[in-house]
């Protein structure tokens, strides 16, 4: 029998980078080719779908818990800040997006957000990249709400304005302050 640790719990809410926010249900043996194998059994509310991973595959997949409220704030002010231009050619950006997103951190997804979304001020998405686009978008929503505690319409209205607003960086630890106590002040 496979003796993998448990990382998560019943009930536990948890991020999937490809899939979305999920929770976990169960914790289950199967039999997989003769061996016993410890499964999560995690529901996406997303896609509405129930699906099985091996506990000792879900780290190597990229599933970990839902950030805390600094991460999550952390990320909504990313998205705010001045950005780096992206490769013109969409085959390489989209490439490199999806490399981001399968690392799967929530920083990670909000660059991806904020790059295509001022990419696709300046020219329409192909479609695999709007795809991408309304992927990573869904799961910044999904996750900062659940760590923030605010609805999916509060966050998403967060997102566009922190978008739309799009500040340079400045220097100064008090700056960097001031902008968090902004956005905390908004999620409350």
């Amino acid at each position: 029998m496979n003796k993998a640790p448990k990382k998560f719990q019943v009930d536990q809410r948890l991020v999937y980078p490809s899939q979305g926010v999920g929770i976990v249900k169960s914790v289950e043996e199967k039999v997989f080719k003769n061996t016993t194998v410890l499964y999560y059994v995690i529901y996406l509310d997303v896609s509405d779908m129930t699906i099985m991973v091996p506990v000792d595959k879900a780290m190597e997949l990229g599933i970990r818990p839902i950030v805390g409220k600094d991460e999550a704030l952390r990320a909504l002010e990313l998205i705010g800040e001045k950005y780096e231009s992206i490769p013109s050619d969409w085959k390489l950006r989209y490439q490199m997006n999806m490399d981001l997103l399968k690392k799967g951190s929530i920083t990670d997804i909000a660059m991806i957000v904020r790059s295509l979304y001022h990419r696709s001020k300046v020219k329409e998405l192909p479609i695999l990249e709007r795809k991408l686009y309304d992927s990573a978008l869904k799961l910044l929503e999904d996750e900062v709400s659940c760590s923030l505690r605010k609805s999916k319409e509060e966050v998403e209205t967060l997102i566009f304005t922190r978008l739309e607003t799009e500040t340079e960086t400045k220097a100064g630890a008090d700056t960097d302050a001031d902008t968090e106590a902004d956005i905390e002040a908004d999620t409350e």
